[in-house]
């Protein structure tokens, strides 16, 4: 079972990548891009152009795990670099958790599509 406890440090590749890629891609792109190993135990969060897909790769000790969430409607909020140049930014857990529930990052609020009937 895949937990991530308030500990965890989350990785955010603050450039599309090629969602084609899996275990391997994703672990080559935390290593030589954003420059953190991938069996170091931190998560890696990583979306598409449109921003309607992310990936999460994770070393959970044993073995990689590659999950992946597809919007049905609408984007993610996808964290903006302030700095020129940067790679990657570091999330909370919390922030994870409110970043794939639907939560603007930027903004505080629920973005429509999540909201419930």
């Amino acid at each position: 079972m895949l937990t991530f406890n308030g500990n965890l440090k989350v990785y955010v590749a603050l450039a599309p990548v090629d969602m084609r890629k899996s275990f391997n891609g994703l672990s080559e792109i935390a290593r030589n891009t954003i420059k953190v190993n991938p069996a170091s135990g931190a998560a890696f969060l990583f979306t598409n152009k449109r921003r309607n897909l992310i990936k999460i790769l994770y070393w959970d000790g044993t073995g990689y795990w590659v999950v992946a969430k597809r919007l049905e409607k609408g984007t993610f909020s996808w964290p903006q670099d302030i700095e020129e140049g940067r790679e990657k930014l570091i999330l909370k857990p919390t922030a994870l958790a409110m970043l794939t529930d639907g939560i603007d990052l930027r903004d505080g609020f629920k973005k429509p599509w999540y909201e419930s009937s």
